[in-house]
C-alpha cells in the first residue's frame, strides 16, 4: 500500500521465525554468553540444554502445540529459558507483569487459559494462591523459579522470603535431564509466539497476538536502525514481560548472537555496577530509567563511556532532558516509538542522527523503521498532508495478528488500512514523525485543545523539575483546566507558584497549568511510564 512519507529506511530482511533466529545464534556463538545475570554467565549451549529439558518436560506433562505457558517473572534467566522452551514445544508464551495482583492475573488466566505456569516463588505464595480457584486446576504444570532470584544485594533482593508453597522447583524438575530437543513441528513465521496483554487502562486487558515473524522482523529492524554489530552486548533494562524488553532486548540479542545482560529488576545503582563490569554497548529503556541514572550520585561520564547506543521509547521524551543527559555523559538518547500491537518500535531515530524538534518544541519520535507503512488520518479517515495533526495508523509485518479471542476489538483496531494506534501525530516533509499525545488524554479548556505532552515538555525545561505529568481537571468556567504534577531534582528549592509563572511566560493562556502539585515521586507503571490516570482525582 502506498504511504504518505518517503521511504528512507533499509529493509530489515526476510520475515523469519524467532526460533530460527535463536538457532542461528546458537550455531554462531554456542560457547559464548547468551545471558549475563548479575555475576553469572550462561552460554548459548547451556541455554539450549536447559530449554530442551524444559520443553521435553512440558510435553511429558501434556503440553501440546498451541498451548500457552504463562511467565510470571522478573528479568531473570528463567524468563528466557521458559520462552525458548515453549517455542521448542510448539507453544505460545504469555508474559505477565509481576506487579499484577490476583484479580488481574485471574483475568489473564481466564482469557489465555495457560496449560503451564513458570513464576517467581513469592508470586505463588502471595498472588497465585488468591487467583480464582476455578482457573488454577487447568494449569497442568506449575514451576517455581527460585534459584536465580536470590542473592545478597539488598538493593534488588530485599523482601524475598523463603518459599511457603509446595510448588515444584525449576532446578529440581530439570536436575539430571539431558535430552534432545523435542521432535515437534518448527514454528512458522505466521504462528503465534506470544500473547502480550495491554495495560487495560480503558477496560479489560486485551491480548495482542504476536507472531514469530513479527517478533523476529522487528528485532532485526531495531538492530538495523540502531546500527548494532554482531556480539554487541544488550543491557536488558526494559522488563521482558513488556513488548520492548522481549523484542528490542531479547530479540535483538538473538539477532546479534550477543549476550543479554539482566539485573532481576531495575535499580539504578545495580545497573551502574553491571555497566561497569560487563560494558554493554546498547540499551533501550523508558525515559524515566535514564532520568534515574542521570540523578544517581554514582553515575559518571567515564562509567558510561562505552554504552554509546542509547534509545528510549514507551513514553514521551522531553527535549530538555535529552540535552541535559548529553551534556553530562556525552551520549545522545535516540527517540523511538511503538506499541504492544506493533511488536515494539515502528519509528526510530537512526543511530548517529538527531531527532528534529518541531516549532512547538516537540521532539520527533523518529522516522519509519524498516518495513513500516505509516500515515496520519483525520476523523473522516482521510489521509492528511505534512503538518496536519491526526491519528497515526500503521501497517506492516510487525503488526499483531489481532487480539486473542476478541474479534470485536480486532475488527475495531485493525482495519484494512492498518492498525489504529489512538495516538495523535503529524509528520513533516522530510519523513520525521511527531507524537502529540494519546487521543483520549486531550484536555478541552475553554473550547481549545491542550495536549498534555506539550505542557510537560515546557515543564521539563525548568532546571528544578525532575518529572512532570499534566492532566485535565473539572473547571466551572473553562470546562476543564490544566493541572501539573511535578517532582523536583535533589536540592531544588522552588514552589508551585514559581513553576506556574515559568509556564505562563512560555505558552498560551489556555495551556499553562493553573494548578501545580509537587510530589516526592510520580506514579509509574512497571515499565517506567508515568501514570496520568492515577493523578486524575
Amino acid at each position: 500500500m502506498a504511504s504518505d512519507r518517503p521511504d528512507t529506511m533499509r529493509d530489515a530482511g526476510p520475515v523469519e521465525a524467532i526460533l530460527d533466529i535463536y538457532d542461528a545464534a546458537l550455531a554462531r556463538a554456542g560457547d559464548g554468553p547468551a545471558i549475563i545475570y548479575l555475576d553469572t554467565a550462561i552460554s548459548y549451549a547451556e541455554l539450549d540444554r536447559m530449554s530442551d529439558a524444559l520443553a521435553s518436560l512440558l510435553i511429558e506433562r501434556g503440553f501440546a502445540p498451541g498451548d500457552r505457558l504463562a511467565l510470571f517473572l522478573q528479568n531473570s534467566p528463567h524468563f528466557v529459558i521458559g520462552m525458548i522452551a515453549a517455542w521448542k514445544a510448539g507453544g505460545i508464551c504469555v508474559p505477565i507483569n509481576p506487579m499484577n495482583l490476583s484479580r488481574e492475573v485471574s483475568l489473564i488466566f481466564a482469557d489465555s487459559t495457560p496449560a503451564a505456569l513458570l513464576a517467581m516463588q513469592e508470586l505463588f505464595d502471595d498472588v497465585i494462591v488468591n487467583v480464582d480457584a476455578a482457573l488454577v486446576p487447568a494449569i497442568q504444570l506449575k514451576i517455581s523459579a527460585l534459584e536465580f532470584q536470590t542473592g545478597d544485594d539488598p538493593r534488588i533482593f530485599a523482601g524475598i522470603a523463603a518459599p511457603a508453597s509446595d510448588v515444584t522447583r525449576f532446578d529440581a524438575l530439570l536436575e539430571g535431564r539431558d535430552v534432545p530437543r523435542p521432535a515437534v513441528p518448527r514454528p512458522r513465521p505466521d504462528d503465534l509466539a506470544m500473547i502480550v496483554y495491554t495495560s487495560g487502562t480503558t477496560g479489560l486487558p486485551k491480548g495482542a497476538m504476536i507472531s514469530h515473524g513479527a517478533f523476529g522482523f522487528n528485532a532485526g529492524a531495531f538492530c538495523t536502525t540502531a546500527a548494532l554489530q554482531d556480539g554487541d552486548a544488550v543491557l536488558g533494562i526494559a522488563p521482558l514481560f513488556h513488548i520492548t524488553g522481549a523484542v528490542a532486548c531479547l530479540g535483538a540479542a538473538l539477532r546479534l548472537a550477543a549476550p543479554l545482560i539482566l539485573t532481576f529488576r531495575f535499580e539504578p545503582g545495580v545497573v551502574l555496577d553491571v555497566i561497569a563490569r560487563w560494558q554493554p554497548r546498547f540499551v533501550v529503556a523508558a525515559i524515566t530509567a535514564f532520568i534515574a541514572l542521570y540523578n544517581h550520585p554514582a553515575a559518571t561520564r567515564e562509567g558510561l563511556a562505552k554504552l554509546g547506543k542509547l534509545f528510549s521509547g514507551g513514553a514521551p521524551v522531553p527535549p530538555a532532558f535529552v540535552e541535559q543527559f548529553e551534556a553530562k555523559f556525552g551520549h545522545y538518547i535516540h527517540n523511538c516509538y511503538g506499541l504492544t500491537e506493533t511488536s515494539s518500535a515502528t519509528h526510530i531515530t537512526p543511530f548517529g542522527e538527531r531527532a528534529r524538534v518541531s516549532d512547538d518544541g516537540i521532539l520527533s519520535i523518529g522516522k519509519v523503521g524498516p518495513g513500516v507503512s505509516a500515515h496520519v488520518v483525520g476523523e473522516d479517515g482521510r489521509r492528511l498532508p505534512p503538518g496536519e495533526v491526526g491519528e497515526l495508523m500503521i501497517e506492516g509485518p510487525m503488526v499483531a495478528k489481532g487480539y486473542w479471542r476478541n474479534p470485536a476489538e480486532t475488527s475495531t483496531a485493525m482495519g484494512e488500512d492498518g492498525f489504529i494506534t489512538g495516538d495523535m501525530a503529524f509528520y513533516d516533509g522530510d519523513g520525521w514523525y511527531y507524537l502529540i499525545d494519546r487521543k483520549k488524554d486531550v484536555i478541552i479548556s475553554s473550547g481549545y485543545k491542550v495536549w498534555p505532552r506539550e505542557v510537560e515538555d515546557v515543564l521539563y525545561g525548568h532546571t528544578a523539575v525532575r518529572e512532570a505529568a499534566v492532566v485535565g481537571i473539572a473547571d466551572a468556567y473553562r470546562g476543564e483546566t490544566v493541572k501539573a504534577f511535578v517532582s523536583l531534582k535533589p536540592g531544588s528549592d522552588v514552589d508551585a507558584e514559581q513553576i506556574i509563572s515559568y509556564s505562563k511566560a512560555r505558552m498560551a493562556a489556555y495551556k499553562y497549568p493553573r494548578q501545580v502539585e509537587i510530589l516526592p515521586d510520580l506514579p509509574k507503571t512497571p515499565t517506567g511510564k508515568i501514570l496520568r490516570r492515577a493523578l486524575r482525582r
